[in-house]
């Protein structure tokens, strides 16, 4: 049997903000449309939800050790992914931000991160100028993190997909032309590991939610459902085999 041509990790990303995006998470989880999660440790409901993934028992166990290893934070705090994607709301991080950020993954063992690094942002005419423009900005800040995270021995994948295909942006079409764009260039036979990074769930529902100052816009709208939706759909699923890709834990990629 051929090997696939991508491993993908999909991750669902801030476990802990709110009990309907949590609800959300785990239903994509348990239906298989996911396969990771990262828990957003400052989200207001994060407590629950680590009750929650215990409570979901051994099925949810690879995906919930993974994320433990795994987590990093959010677009909208100073512990983000990659250390750049707080640009959204503080503006760019301060040089240094990355080497300190990297020293305390190595020195409490975390492997794998995150590195927004997305082929062909510039291209994804469907961005609106603003989203466009933040993308790139998030993939910029990725690149200067390389040195520092490469210094510290932290690892990623070979790809990243997710900034192109957020909201109402994600589908079947657009996710797989996104593992498409990071496939340009692999030799034949070769085959690369990603991430696809989503934010399933039911919208938020004010004043339940938030990291301190209740819901924000992006968690209270219908695109978190319609990302659910797409996420679940069997035509995305569908497209993925097609297309060679199989998912995987971020587990499997660290003992890999």
């Amino acid at each position: 049997m051929a090997r696939p041509r991508v491993r993908l990790v999909v991750t669902a990303d801030d476990f802990g903000y709110c009990p309907r995006r949590d609800e959300g998470i785990v239903e994509a989880f348990l239906a298989g449309a996911v396969t990771s999660v990262s828990l957003l440790v400052n989200g207001a409901a994060a407590e629950s939800a680590a009750e929650l993934a215990r409570r979901c028992g051994r099925s949810w166990r690879p995906s919930w050790v993974a994320s433990r290893s795994y987590w990093a934070g959010n677009p909208r705090t100073w512990t983000g992914t990659s250390m750049c994607t707080c640009s959204q709301r503080f503006g760019r991080p301060p040089a240094g931000v990355c080497q300190v950020f990297a020293e305390v993954l190595q020195a409490h063992g975390v492997r794998f991160t995150r590195l927004p690094l997305e082929r062909g942002l510039g291209d994804c005419t469907w961005l609106e100028a603003p989203a466009r423009a933040f993308a790139c900005a998030v993939e910029c800040d990725a690149r200067a993190a390389v040195g520092p995270f490469s210094r510290s021995g932290l690892r990623w994948t070979d790809a990243f997909v997710g900034l192109s295909t957020c909201g109402r942006h994600m589908s079947a079409h657009r996710v797989s032309g996104a593992l498409a764009r990071a496939l340009e260039g692999t030799p034949t036979g070769h085959s690369l590991t990603a991430e696809l990074m989503a934010h399933p769930g039911y919208p938020s529902v004010p004043p339940a939610g938030g990291c301190g100052e209740g819901p924000d816009a992006f968690s209270c709208s219908w695109e978190r459902l319609h990302e659910l939706r797409v996420l679940k759909e069997p035509t995305l699923q569908a497209r993925l085999a097609q297309d060679g890709v199989q998912l995987c834990a971020l587990q499997d990629l660290e003992t890999g």
